[in-house]
């Protein structure tokens, strides 16, 4: 009796035991997949590039501050100032396209 249930519980740990190994095999199959997916798949980028706006804004973007330097040149008198205003309106355009457009995150 005690032969015949040794029989039963190896026949059953190897069944567990084959069991066992398909799953690790299917497991390390799915990691394989994975990995090269991931390798193929293109990174996308989260970055606020300027190719992520239209072509409106991103001519908007690059004429209006041109045209307030413009303006600030042909008519302030004063050289100094001038520069500062200038300066102001490089300075601040960058906060003033996020505010008035978007951050545009994607």
């Amino acid at each position: 009796m005690s032969k015949e249930r040794a029989r039963r519980r190896e026949a059953r740990l190897a069944v567990l035991e084959k069991e066992k190994a398909a799953r690790a095999r299917k497991v390390a199959r799915r990691q394989r997949r994975r990995a090269l997916v991931k390798r193929l798949k293109p990174r996308t980028r989260k970055t606020g590039r300027l190719y992520r706006r239209s072509r409106g804004e991103r001519i908007g973007i690059l004429l209006v501050p041109a045209v307030a330097i413009a303006a600030v040149w042909l008519f302030v008198p004063e050289t100094s100032l001038r520069i500062v205003l200038t300066a102001v309106l490089v300075l601040a355009a960058p906060a003033l396209v996020v505010v008035v457009l978007g951050r545009k995150a994607g």
